[in-house]
């Protein structure tokens, strides 16, 4: 699937990528040594894999490390997989409308065919029409679970069918996985090559102004995002702060329940509304 330039690119490579013991200094970088006119010294280029991050969102997730891309919110991961699948002018993507506009913006930036599938009147996908716009062209297929706008998740088992049959790869936007009772795709990474899932720290850990998003992949897929993305595209605040947050679950699915209740009591009261 993967485009031959992307294939054969030599990606950039700095010591931090070639090093892997401790150190303070990298006198490649040619850092500030004197630090910064800020309280806390930014001066030194933050972790471009984000290790501590990514062990963090492992030890919650699940997800061994190596099986995560941490980006600059999840449209940068949206944009990497069309610059790495999709050949301009000769591949095309489905998207289900209605459905989160950044698939379609990507698209257009990257000038990818879009072939839209619409939901079908209870929101749920429709199958025959996605089989109908498949071609060998079609590289990317966007499953948004729970859907944004409409809330509703799609059924695991409709996302397995679709990860058996196409021969591209499905990814599953689960922004706002958790204020649903719908399980998550991720346990499905073991089984399906073609699956990415990605997930967000802005809705339920409220770290929108950080943009984090997060991918969930296999190793080769992972290995692709970290071969193409700028190389240092999480700063060192946003993951410092991430981590503190990261530490704070308890908080947050309190906040989660809340959230949960709070919706239920609109829909009542939406309900009395004539």
């Amino acid at each position: 699937l993967l485009r031959p330039n992307i294939r054969d690119l030599v990606p950039y490579k700095s010591a931090r990528d070639e090093f892997k013991g401790q150190a303070a200094v990298f006198l490649d970088a040619n850092e500030n040594s004197f630090g910064s006119p800020l309280e806390k010294s930014y001066n030194r280029y933050p972790d471009p894999q984000q290790w501590k991050l990514k062990e963090k969102i492992s030890s919650i997730k699940g997800v061994p490390p190596q099986n995560i891309f941490v980006g600059n919110g999840s449209d940068e991961a949206i944009d990497l997989l069309f610059r790495a699948f999709c050949r301009p002018g000769i591949d095309n993507v489905i998207v289900l409308p209605p459905t989160y506009g950044m698939y379609e913006v990507s698209a257009a930036i990257n000038d990818v065919e879009i072939r839209r599938v619409s939901l079908l009147p209870d929101f749920q996908l429709n199958m025959e029409g996605i089989a109908d716009a498949i071609d060998e062209n079609t590289k990317l297929l966007f499953v948004c679970s729970p859907n944004n706008p409409t809330g509703n998740s799609v059924p695991v088992e409709d996302i397995e069918v679709l990860l058996h049959n196409f021969n591209g790869l499905v990814v599953v936007d689960e922004a706002y996985i958790n204020f649903a009772r719908q399980k998550t795709t991720i346990p499905s990474l073991t089984e399906f090559p073609n699956l990415v899932v990605l997930q967000t720290l802005s809705k339920a850990w409220g770290l929108a102004g950080l943009r984090v998003g997060l991918a969930f992949a296999s190793e080769e897929l992972i290995h692709v995002f970290n071969k193409i993305k700028p190389p240092y595209n999480v700063n060192e605040a946003t993951q410092q702060l991430a981590l503190e947050a990261l530490e704070q679950i308890g908080q947050v699915n309190a906040w989660i329940k809340q959230t949960v209740a709070e919706r239920e009591l609109l829909v009542k009261k939406l309900a009395a509304i004539s």
